[in-house]
């Protein structure tokens, strides 16, 4: 049996790798990233036109109403560009909607999702990371009070799908009273995140259907993006780190030629070509295989965790004094690796959910 992308999914890929090179260069995305917001809405336009909000919203709704593993080679391009667009946050609350909105909440913001012209930022940090249990977000008669971290997306959102302590989902819009958002800074500028604090904050439950399992379902959908975002950024480091022992030149040889820096080349993409395979299983599994799609979200994220440290450590090393400098633009892939490490549960967390999962340990 040969696993493997399709035609359409190889097209799908090149073809927003293709847009991204034209309208999200280096120069463009230091300029997001001097921001004090990282806002890049043409970008974010050109994004929304090929499609890729609208990757997991049904086709009833103006999706395309396509599964998790192709959501996830969006997630791989955009890593590989740094690309300053939300996409994790609106991706993951069309998933929620789809799967536990009212028919009247698809309506009024499924479309939008999809177009491009609506953004859902997420907060679903707490749930994602177990948190404390008094901690995050109480509800209580439509009502939201308390504090919810790193909410994805955060800058354009037009409202937010968050979860509370007890595991429900709500809709808020993003001038909703009560509500107060504060920016939080991060390595990585090419992504909004915030904290969001709620007194007496108005809300929609996103409550039809099993909602524990929507839960489930964007918390590993979620890992399983992030995972691909490191694969993406990864995979670029290491493109560059060999064109450029290629190129430069010591002592007379191209350092290339140089048996320690083929090791580091040739060690990288040993350690990174497996994640690839790991990465579509898990995204798979998400919509054709329900019993492994959480121990598989858990591997891909945990494992892709390591190996994206280590490459982004290693290509940047290849680069000797050089690569740590603003001149390269190295760092925007560096830092959105390691980011992405601690985003919706940091390695350590992933592995121990892992070994619950399979009995080796107790919860």
């Amino acid at each position: 049996m040969e696993f493997a992308l399709t035609h359409d999914q190889i097209q799908m890929q090149e073809s927003l790798d293709r847009t991204l090179e034209r309208v999200a260069p280096l120069d463009r995305i230091r300029a997001v990233a001097d921001q004090p917001t990282p806002l890049a809405p043409d970008i974010a336009a050109a994004v929304a036109e090929l499609g890729a909000p609208a990757v997991l919203v049904p086709e009833a709704y103006g999706g395309l109403g396509l599964g998790v593993l192709d959501a996830a080679l969006l997630a791989e391009v955009l890593g590989r560009h740094a690309a300053p667009v939300p996409y994790i946050g609106p991706v993951l609350a069309g998933l929620a909607l789809s799967l536990s909105g009212s028919e009247s909440q698809k309506l009024a913001w499924l479309p939008g999702i999809a177009s491009g012209k609506t953004v859902l930022g997420l907060a679903l940090s707490e749930f994602a990371s177990g948190a404390r249990m008094d901690a995050g977000v109480s509800a209580s008669q439509g009502m939201l009070n308390g504090k919810a971290l790193f909410a994805l997306d955060a800058a354009t959102a037009d409202a937010f799908i968050v979860a509370d302590r007890a595991g429900g989902l709500h809709l808020v819009t993003a001038n909703a009273t009560g509500l107060t958002q504060t920016a939080l800074t991060s390595i990585d500028r090419t992504r909004s995140i915030a904290e969001l604090t709620f007194k007496d904050t108005p809300s929609e439950p996103v409550d039809q259907g099993d909602v524990a399992n929507t839960l489930i379902r964007m918390r590993d959908a979620g890992r399983v993006l992030l995972a691909a975002d490191t694969l993406g950024a990864a995979q670029r480091m290491i493109d560059r780190a060999v064109a450029y022992a290629k190129e430069r030149q010591q002592f007379g040889r191209v350092i290339g030629s140089y048996q320690a820096v083929k090791h580091m080349c040739a060690e990288m993409a040993a350690e990174l070509e497996p994640c690839r395979a790991l990465i579509w299983y898990a995204g798979y599994a998400q919509d054709a295989l329900p019993d492994e799609a959480s121990l598989t979200a858990a591997h891909a994220k945990a494992h892709l965790s390591e190996i994206g440290r280590f490459v982004a450590r290693t290509s940047t090393e290849v680069f000797g004094g050089i690569g740590i400098t603003d001149l390269l633009g190295l760092h925007y892939l560096f830092k959105r690796i390691g980011l992405n490490r601690q985003l919706l549960g940091a390695p350590e967390r992933l592995r121990r959910e892992a070994a619950v999962m399979q009995g080796f340990i107790d919860a």
